[in-house]
């Protein structure tokens, strides 16, 4: 039994370096404050503020919106100033814009928070990864993306936990204002807990100066990237957004769960991935970058369509046990997937454009958080089954696309003399 301890403990260590884990500490952190108003958002400024729930739906489009707008330039900064700064201000700027949300009386008020939230938060999260990728090593990158996501997925739900208690106590205006203030007070936090604890990492200076002023067209022109991104957007659109954001509302009409039977799919869901992702790093190690993209592809369609038979039972039990089971099969897929794309990013990077290339990293995640439910919500609306079916076959696609880029992207298991003369840039 000691031995098995021993073993399941050796799992989690990460070897990262104590400024590592004090951010992603800190992550877990301002993850929590989130968690406190992600449930509430639109049932806050519809029923306590009085909003219309479509202005209210256009508030929180608008966060993401400008925060898809503000991390292509702060990806340019990040190639010139510190993410450390960037990091700090861009919290700032997020408590500034989620603290008024506990004051706003008007939609234009509610918006003008939302574009200043907005701003942060696509300016921290873009320097939150720089600064993490200048401070581990090559090889400790998909530890360090492992341990991101373990505090992002801990923190939310934690917070959300919370929330719900404190809501259902009290569900009046003072309540979700302190929710608001305190989300503000992690943001604060965690800029003090970067300041006073994270060291500045060395400065990248460009090669050359043509290439630095090339900027964005120099990321445009590497062909062997875009590939890489556009086939990783259809595969977190159908692998998580559906299962994050079409599935609930699909079991909900096509099959007997219950509200009970969904909060426990996604509960296995999400602590699945809180245990196993950091121990999945030392799996896909063992993997070439190729086979860990056809490997996830493949788990990703093997549990879009097994969603379908959950419509063919009448038992509420046996429906909520095949889709947890479902659940479980997408969480492995996910802690796959995220921990070979994120550091696969910051290899194909040249060093003095890391901020450019992590920023349009970034932004495949928000452009899917939005076309994902965009595609699904129309193809629940004319052919609910197609979702899976057709979720399957794209990423079935995907997967054939990244596999036939074996021995042409970055891998720990090629020599990079092997690289070299393949990598595509224009």
């Amino acid at each position: 039994m000691s031995g098995l301890v021993s073993r399941l403990i050796g799992g989690w260590r990460t070897g990262l370096a104590r400024p590592v884990l004090i951010l992603q500490a800190g992550n877990a952190l301002n993850y929590f404050g989130y968690g406190l108003i992600l449930p509430f958002e639109i049932i806050y400024l519809h029923q306590i503020r009085g909003f219309s729930t479509s202005t209210a739906g256009l508030v929180l489009g608008a966060i993401m919106a400008t925060a898809a707008i503000a991390t292509p330039p702060t990806g340019a900064l990040l190639d010139r100033y510190s993410p450390k700064a960037i990091l700090v201000a861009g919290s700032v700027a997020s408590a500034v814009g989620y603290a008024g949300f506990a004051f706003v009386d008007q939609p234009w008020q509610a918006f003008f928070c939302a574009i200043i939230g907005g701003v942060g938060n696509g300016a921290a999260g873009t320097a939150n990864r720089v600064l993490v990728f200048r401070l581990v090593r090559p090889e400790q990158r998909a530890a360090s993306v492992a341990l991101s996501r373990v505090a992002g997925n801990f923190g939310l739900g934690l917070g959300a936990t919370v929330a719900g208690f404190l809501v259902a106590a009290a569900q009046q205006l003072s309540s979700f204002q302190q929710l608001y203030v305190f989300d503000a007070v992690t943001f604060v936090g965690f800029a003090l807990i970067v300041l006073a604890a994270v060291p500045v990492p060395n400065a990248v200076l460009a090669a050359s100066t043509k290439i630095n002023g090339a900027g964005y067209g120099a990321v445009a022109r590497d062909r062997l990237f875009l590939r890489v991104i556009v086939a990783n957007t259809v595969l977190i659109v159908v692998g998580h957004t559906f299962f994050s954001n079409i599935l609930a509302p699909f079991a909900a009409t096509h099959t007997p769960v219950g509200p009970e039977g969904l909060g426990i799919i996604f509960l296995v869901n999400t602590s699945f991935v809180v245990i196993a992702q950091i121990p999945a790093v030392r799996v896909v190690a063992r993997l070439r970058r190729t086979h860990a993209f056809a490997a996830a592809s493949a788990l990703f369609a093997l549990s879009l369509l097994a969603v379908l038979p959950a419509t063919l039972t009448h038992s509420e039990l046996a429906a909520t046990s095949l889709l947890a089971a479902v659940a479980i099969v997408f969480a492995v897929a996910e802690c796959i997937h995220i921990v070979v794309l994120g550091p696969l990013v910051a290899d194909m990077a040249p060093a003095h454009l890391l901020g450019r290339y992590l920023s349009i990293y970034g932004l495949t995640f928000t452009v899917s958080l939005a076309l994902g439910p965009a595609i699904g919500g129309l193809l629940l609306q004319s052919s609910p089954d197609a979702v899976w079916w057709g979720g399957a076959l794209a990423a079935a696609l995907a997967g054939a696309v990244l596999l036939r880029l074996d021995g042409r992207i970055p891998d720990p298991l090629h020599q990079p003399s092997a690289l070299a003369p393949v990598r595509e840039a224009g």
